[in-house]
């Protein structure tokens, strides 16, 4: 093997890594975001996360960055759990609970965000028209689905429900013993259908 095919393999790995670290650091920005808020120290998330401060700052250099990111990783994650619930739950109305818990849990680290989201920071406009393009067809498609299986009733379009949940999840991340899951629970079930 010459020196250039050396290389290339080193690069490739150091891309699998840095996209590896990348992945972890999202996931532990989350849950740190969820529990201590967006201004925790950064240094927790790296700690969090199993890699340097160094490592952090290459992938996001500041915490708008990380933050926006944060955002925009879940509402992927949520968006393709989705169809991938559809093909495994028993039944379409499983998986428009189950996403709905995918997506309360979402909507808890959001609000842990929504200061710094509204904010007039530039990388942050936009983020909820993409946040509304990408899952409100998501949940669009599971309630269409649970409709045709005459699981559920006609009458809740997929963003009365998104907004339903919401609202159930202010609260949750001021207080440990809300239960925002429990109520949106509650709220899928009552789109049953009578009889």
């Amino acid at each position: 093997m010459n020196q250039k095919d050396g290389d290339t393999g080193d690069t490739a790995s150091r891309r699998k890594d840095a996209r590896r670290n990348k992945e972890t650091l999202l996931e532990a920005a989350a849950a740190v975001f969820v529990t201590s808020g967006v201004e925790a120290p950064v240094r927790d998330i790296a700690s969090r996360a199993g890699v340097g401060l160094g490592t952090l700052y290459r992938h996001f250099p500041t915490r708008a960055d990380l933050i926006i990111a944060v955002y925009r990783h879940q509402v992927e994650a949520c968006a393709e759990a989705g169809p991938a619930l559809l093909d495994s739950a028993p039944t379409p109305h499983d998986a428009l609970r189950q996403w709905i818990d995918l997506f309360v849990d979402f909507l808890v680290t959001k609000h842990g965000l929504a200061a710094v989201l509204r904010s007039d920071q530039s990388g942050f406009e936009g983020l909820h028209a993409y946040f509304l393009d990408r899952l409100v067809p998501v949940c669009t498609q599971l309630l269409d689905a649970a409709k045709a299986a005459g699981e559920i009733r006609e009458d809740i379009p997929a963003l009365t429900l998104m907004r339903g949940v919401g609202n159930l999840c202010i609260g949750a991340e001021n207080n440990p013993d809300y239960d925002a899951r429990r109520l949106a629970a509650v709220l899928v079930d009552g789109l049953r259908r009578a009889g």
